[in-house]
Parts: structure tokens; sequence; C-alpha cells
């Protein structure tokens, strides 16, 4: 296999030192043929030195990451991308991917989770790192399983999501406190919930609530 050449697109200085370090240290035949601070950059470097991979941070000035990854995968679309981010939630990792990223390390893993990540690119792998793995399955069945909750229970979740209290709740539905309360208490048990918080948590990603 031919040397891989890498592009390493980060803000931040020392970032991208460590990065190259890493890989240069590494048993990995890879060859860092240039740097970017910014997504422009690092799309002018693409455009001249056709490197095989972008090690790209999200978070650059001037253009993000995953704007210069939307105009590559236009412009070189056999250039592939791995996104180096702190970002682990749903959102950013769905959107990388949908617009063409190869794969999504964080930025906190082990140094040898790098080597790994290079080494799947290099035989045309997906790597995801592994909490995003479990994040995005769990937001997919979140997305496609139906909701273990009855009619009112989801209605009651709803309410106390956009902040309302019990007895406000009560008041809407014409029922009593009590029973709202036990309804409260239902949707925890069912949903293995047991706060406040991871209820407005769970109402927003299934969409029974958006808090608008």
């Amino acid at each position: 296999m031919s040397t891989l050449r890498i592009l390493i697109a980060d803000d931040h200085q020392l970032v991208r030192a460590g990065l190259k370090l890493l890989l240069t240290s590494s048993e990995l035949d890879v060859d860092v043929v240039a740097e970017a601070s910014n997504g422009l950059e690092a799309l002018a470097a693409c455009a001249a030195l056709q490197p095989d991979l972008v090690l790209m941070d999200i978070a650059m000035p001037q253009m993000s990451g995953l704007d210069a990854l939307q105009q590559l995968k236009v412009s070189h679309p056999n250039i592939r991308v791995l996104i180096l981010s702190m970002f682990a939630n749903e959102e950013h990792v769905i959107r990388a991917l949908r617009l063409g990223a190869a794969g999504y390390l964080l930025k906190d893993s082990a140094p040898a989770e790098l080597e790994l990540a290079v080494r799947a690119m290099m035989r045309g792998e997906t790597w995801l790192s592994s909490p995003i793995s479990q994040q995005v399955v769990d937001g997919y069945l979140d997305r496609t399983n139906p909701t273990p909750l009855t009619e009112r229970q989801t209605e009651v979740l709803r309410l106390l999501a956009e902040g309302h209290s019990v007895k406000e709740i009560a008041f809407q539905l014409s029922l009593s406190i009590k029973t709202i309360e036990t309804f409260r208490t239902q949707i925890m048990e069912r949903l293995d919930v047991h706060d406040l918080a991871g209820l407005i948590r769970y109402a927003i990603r299934r969409g029974i609530s958006s808090l608008d």
C-alpha cells in the first residue's frame, strides 16, 4: 500500500503539531503534506495537493469544518475526511456523516485510537469513536421504535417537559393532582428515567416537545 498523504485542518497550532507527531511517530505509512487553520485554507490545500485524507476539526474560524467538508465532497469526492471534534452530540455526528465524512473521532480519545482510525481510513472503512457509535445507535432506536408510553402519558410528559407543574397539568387535563403524580411515576418507570432533566431530554429527542 502506498504512503497515505494527510492534511491536518485545525485552528490550534499545538493540536496540529500534536497530531502530526502522533502520526509520524506511529507505525503508519503516512506523510503529512500540509496543515490548515480554517476551512478555507483546507479547501485551497486540497485543491493544490490532493491529499488522500483530511483530519478536519469542526469549530474553525472563517469556515467551519462541516462547511468545508460539504464543499470538499463536491469538488474532490475521492478525498476522505476524518472529523476530529470535541462535539459528541448526535446532531453533529449525523450531519458530518450525511455530508460525506468517512469517520468521526473525539478529541479526548486515547492517542492509540487515532492510529486505529487512520488504519480504518486506509482500508476504505468508516470509523466512529465508541461513545459516538452508541449515541448514534441509541438515537436511531429512539426515532424508529414506538414510544412505550400511552397517549395520555405522552401528553403528560409533553406538559412536564414544557415546564408545567403537576397542579397546572391537572387543571389543564381536568384530572386530579394525584392522578398526574401517578402518571409521572409511571412515565419515569417505563422510560427508566428518574429526574425531570432526563424526561425533558427524552421528550425533545422523540419530538414530543420542541420547547419552541
